[in-house]
């Protein structure tokens, strides 16, 4: 709910679609700058008391918002910041919560887990949207701000209830940078990891840069207003939860390289799709296709990268793999509000799908030994 307010309440304020980039650029910021010590954090302190920490910062961002929204004095400037603070926050949050999931279920469950746990974010993306736009259309955006602040208080008291075994620190005599070097040369040194991060980061700039553009989408393109951006969003959602679902339906799934190579390949196409549509009802169509692919490929990285990685520098490889997907995107979103500033919004995600198909159809053909992944 909040993001599909933002966004669309800071194009009614500068009618820019550059700020809708800006507002992604600062978001993203503090991934290059505190990610990997967060990844660091992550394999130091319990990962649960690290998510009550993040999660507390990101309910009292979410209250500020609100509050000097009703108030009236919110500035394009404030929603910035706000967005640079959340970003620092997700920083230490995102490898926390990712390499937390091994601790909750075996690690032969683990694909299934990621898959119910997408489902169950995208059954978020699916109504929080739509609620949202409507929410904006008769209340205004501070509500949608307000009851975002509310939903963490659900979060922070199912974390503090669950019963985890006793966590230790693990001894290590190694620096702050020794650590994070570890990390790195992990990532680089096994190839499967390695090119399902480059992968993740790839589609990251180039294919999640049309989400920036929605409020702009919404009213340029197709001359609706809030409540098509909440539907939009909520397409891509029921495209990414229906994803999910496929995964989690196959349980302890087989042939996970194939259904990853095909899920890299449906994204861009349906992208290149909705580029061309003109109608709502079908622009719906194209980006529930283009969600189904995303959700596949993100979902099978996920938990490849899961399985390979070993629990002592789980945190460390995870805050990479975040760092791939939370910071370029950013660069992404940036790009993508500046070409749309430039050559239009249709434009710029042909040229982002263009891009990802480019390296999909690479993948495809020169990396055969990813599509043999079990």
């Amino acid at each position: 709910m909040q993001s599909t307010a933002q966004g669309y309440f800071m194009y009614e304020l500068t009618h820019s679609p550059a700020y809708l980039g800006y507002v992604g650029f600062a978001a993203g910021i503090p991934t290059w700058l505190f990610m990997l010590y967060g990844g660091v954090i992550a394999d130091r302190i319990s990962r649960r008391n690290l998510l009550v920490m993040t999660q507390t910062m990101m309910m009292l961002l979410a209250f500020i918002l609100a509050t000097i929204t009703f108030l009236g004095v919110v500035q394009p400037w404030h929603i910035i910041v706000l967005a640079f603070l959340l970003g620092t926050a997700n920083a230490f949050d995102a490898p926390a919560r990712l390499a937390f999931v091994p601790e909750l279920v075996p690690r032969e469950d683990l694909t299934n887990a990621i898959a119910l746990n997408g489902t169950m974010f995208n059954l978020a993306t699916v109504f929080g949207p739509a609620v949202a736009g409507v929410t904006y259309a008769f209340f205004g955006p501070s509500w949608c701000f307000m009851i975002n602040g509310l939903s963490f208080i659900a979060v922070i008291i199912a974390l503090l209830l669950m019963k985890l075994p006793p966590w230790s620190a693990p001894p290590s005599r190694m620096s702050t940078f020794q650590n994070i070097t570890t990390g790195i040369r992990y990532v680089l040194k096994e190839p499967i990891v390695r090119i399902l991060i480059l992968g993740i980061g790839i589609i990251s700039l180039f294919g999640l840069g049309f989400v920036t553009l929605m409020p702009a989408w919404a009213v340029e393109i197709l001359g609706g207003n809030s409540a098509t951006t909440g539907l939009l969003q909520s397409a891509r959602g029921t495209g990414a939860l229906i994803g999910a679902l496929t995964i989690a339906s196959l349980g302890r799934i087989q042939y996970r390289g194939k259904l990853l190579t095909i899920g890299s390949l449906v994204f861009p196409i349906f992208l290149m799709m909705f580029a061309f549509m003109r109608w709502l009802p079908l622009s719906l169509l194209a980006l529930v296709g283009a969600g189904w692919g995303f959700m596949v490929y993100n979902n099978l990285s996920n938990s490849l990268v899961q399985t390979t990685v070993p629990d002592q520098v789980r945190g460390r490889v995870m805050s990479v793999y975040s760092i791939s997907f939370f910071g370029l995107m950013p660069i992404g979103a940036l790009l993508a509000g500046k070409l749309a500033a430039l050559i239009g919004e249709p434009a710029t995600v042909i040229l982002g799908a263009t891009a990802l198909l480019i390296f999909a159809t690479l993948a495809w053909w020169r990396l055969p030994n990813l599509r043999k992944l079990e």
